[in-house]
């Protein structure tokens, strides 16, 4: 028998397929006589972001100069109207547009309504459907997902396997959002018409022009989320569930660091990387992302999800440092002073119970892209860590648990002081699940600055290789689940069909070390 809350979402899945054809545009005046043809029409999917207590982003894209419209309801039938807006699409964002709404009610699903306009003759194009849910006001019971890592390796997508299956699984899941860990796309890596699988068989991907070519102009960026909305799961997942969007290396090209990476496309006046602003600006056109407005560009921030969770976003590529070799004794960074204060300050004042740290990469993986460089005391980058996990300590902050994807593989690990060459922290988890679509990977090691000890790990096999083909399962995210009477958090794993492969129960803990209990399927 399905649950109440699978069961209003089915009906709002039929809803949302019916009403894209059938609902009349009530307060949305159109001609009643024009061609197809003079209507503007939208581009890809719909999207909605940053979804807090009160206010949400929406995000659509035209294939001309038009203005978008949206309207907002909390019934199905749009019989009554809680607000409206409108935006302009134009040629110098790629005809998208982004419009906040604020003042919505906390605790509701909203239904939206997008649709173009044209500019000079108001003819409207059609309308399609969307939903998301605000945060709630009291402590209601929550349900979200995490992931990463789409259309890596040029695995992109092939109708005849599927396409996006991971999209269509996590839609099945019904979350109130979505946190994606980064490398919404792959700029670095091209999709060309074919790759060949290990068992002799051809994967074909449905192909683009700019998509065949690794991303140097501001349009070949573009075009890697452009390419994402051809992908009919992929419309159709970010239709129903709002995104949480951070970035991760592919954005822009593959390990790049603003001192570390070599620009082939040349610098601005500023010292700047012409191929980080172009694509910095291609992430933020296609982003539902909202505009934090004190730092042009700016990734890192909070998102406060009711009185049971504050999400934080942070960003581990943008004010990283250079420094890649072993012998270097710098004392390095990723996330730089500001960054590291603003978390640091914004974790001290969160009234949350939980306190979820989205990052877009593990700490304990050891990788010289990453944080973890190998075994031993803190060293270069791994030093900003251990001063925020000392900080936490000191202030005693409870509850704080890191999700990231990044590795292609998924992973839960705890991190023990006793097990740690730096101790002055207190334990914590994190948990780490990708690739949503992209290649797959075997298990990283593990270092011992921090701690990790690994209670569950599961990706490719030695005999399987690496760059496991999507096709193969082994493609994963997260789903979390905090219980609005107890605040106990569930965290499971789970792989692109759906299945339970781990999960653990945190009890949310005013004493220093958190209670857990660990279930296994």
């Amino acid at each position: 028998m399905a649950s109440p809350r699978a069961s209003r979402a089915w009906t709002r899945r039929q809803f949302l397929v019916r009403s894209a054809f059938s609902l009349p545009i009530a307060s949305l005046a159109t001609p009643s006589i024009s061609r197809a043809a003079d209507r503007p029409q939208i581009l890809g999917g719909i999207q909605s972001g940053d979804v807090s207590d009160g206010s949400a982003v929406n995000w659509g894209r035209a294939g001309r100069p038009a203005r978008m419209q949206v309207e907002w309801s909390t019934v199905e039938s749009f019989k009554s109207i809680i607000a409206s807006a409108s935006g302009d699409a134009l040629p110098d964002a790629d005809f998208t547009s982004k419009l906040l709404l604020t003042d919505l009610p906390p605790g509701q699903d909203i239904i939206y309504r997008l649709r173009f306009d044209d500019i000079a003759t108001g003819l409207g194009g059609e309308s399609r459907i969307g939903h998301f849910r605000t945060a709630p006001a009291a402590s209601h019971s929550i349900s979200f997902l995490w992931s990463g890592d789409t259309a890596g390796q040029g695995w992109g997508i092939d109708a005849s396997r599927g396409g996006y299956r991971s999209y269509r699984t996590m839609l099945d899941n019904r979350p109130d959002f979505f946190v994606h860990s980064g490398d919404h796309i792959y700029a670095d890596c091209a999709i060309l018409p074919e790759q060949k699988l290990p068992n002799g068989e051809i994967w074909r991907n449905i192909v683009t022009e700019e998509k065949s070519e690794v991303a140097q102009t501001l349009a070949q960026f573009r075009s890697n989320y452009k390419y994402n909305h051809l992908d009919e799961h992929f419309r159709a997942f970010h239709a129903e569930v709002p995104m949480f969007a951070q970035w991760d290396d592919h954005e822009v090209t593959n390990d790049w660091s603003p001192t570390g990476s070599y620009d082939g496309t040349g610098y601005d006046d500023d010292g700047t990387p012409r191929l980080v602003a172009r694509a910095r600006r291609a992430f933020f056109d296609f982003m539902p992302i909202r505009d934090i407005g004190s730092r042009q560009g700016r990734v890192y921030r909070k998102i406060a999800y009711g009185p049971l969770l504050d999400v934080f976003i942070i960003d581990m590529r943008s004010y990283r440092d250079g420094t890649w070799n072993k012998g270097d004794d710098h004392r390095g960074w990723i996330l730089g002073a500001e960054q590291l204060a603003w978390l640091k300050r914004e974790l001290s004042a969160s009234g949350a119970t939980w306190k979820v740290i989205a990052a877009d990469l593990p700490i304990g993986l050891i990788s010289l892209d990453a944080v973890a460089l190998g075994d031993g005391p803190p060293d270069r980058r791994e030093h900003e860590i251990a001063d925020l996990l000392s900080s936490i300590k000191r202030a005693g902050i409870r509850n704080i648990v890191w999700l990231t994807a990044d590795m292609h593989y998924t992973a839960a690990h705890y991190y023990d002081p006793n097990k740690a060459q730096f101790q002055d922290f207190e334990p914590f988890w994190e948990f780490v699940s990708g690739p949503l679509h992209a290649g797959s990977w075997s298990p990283g090691e593990l270092d011992d600055t921090f701690g990790p000890v690994p209670m569950y790990q599961h990706g490719c096999s030695a005999e399987q290789g690496e760059n496991l083909a999507p096709c193969f399962g082994l493609q994963f995210f997260g789903r979390v689940d905090i219980d609005g009477t107890t605040g106990v958090m569930t965290v499971t794993l789970k792989d692109v069909d759906n299945r339970d492969l781990w999960s653990v129960d945190l009890l949310p803990q005013l004493q220093m070390r958190p209670a857990v209990v660990a279930k296994h399927s």
